[in-house]
């Protein structure tokens, strides 16, 4: 199955001075493209996107500079705000997926008691837990502009809108 990019709702962010977020490449927001979203992890690994866990969202700001990442809600709903105090809120639920580039910060706002993600890396990378702190710069800036770009969309494989939406 193939996603049109049209169908991608994209959130670009910029630095607040804490939360970096990526310079150039926006957040994906596929709503509803997960079909089957309890097998979410397996789709993401076949698409390259690995070191899979389920669980939930951190309820503080934090972000990963060394890796994108990606989010499928498996089941529940949760408001999830994304690029630091001042970004956007946006409301997920089962079958949505979030495709977060390096150094986007996201923090789970509310959610049902049954709200449940699995997230993954492109490559499996190990990712860093980031939230913001003074120190965390400058190498934090640099190491978001090191992280490569995926070769594959982690929902649609090499079809997929990532690979046209997050060309540098």
């Amino acid at each position: 199955m193939k996603m049109l990019s049209e169908d991608v709702k994209t959130l670009f962010f910029t630095d607040d001075g804490k939360i970096p977020n990526h310079p150039s490449l926006p957040v994906l927001l596929y709503v509803g493209e997960l079909k089957e979203p309890e097998n979410a992890l397996h789709i993401f690994s076949e698409n390259g996107w690995t070191n899979g866990w389920e669980n939930g969202v951190f309820d503080y700001h934090h972000y990963h500079s060394n890796t994108h990442e990606v989010l499928g809600v498996i089941s529940g709903e949760a408001e999830i705000l994304l690029g630091g105090e001042n970004g956007v809120s946006v409301n997920v639920a089962a079958g949505d997926v979030v495709v977060l580039p390096a150094g986007t910060g996201h923090k789970k706002m509310n959610a049902s008691p049954d709200f449940r993600v699995a997230g993954a890396y492109p490559n499996g990378i190990e990712h860093n837990l980031k939230k913001g702190n003074p120190v965390e710069r400058p190498s934090v800036l640099d190491d978001i502009m090191l992280v490569p770009l995926p070769d594959r969309d982690p929902v649609f494989g090499k079809e997929g809108p990532l690979l046209n939406l997050w060309k540098k």
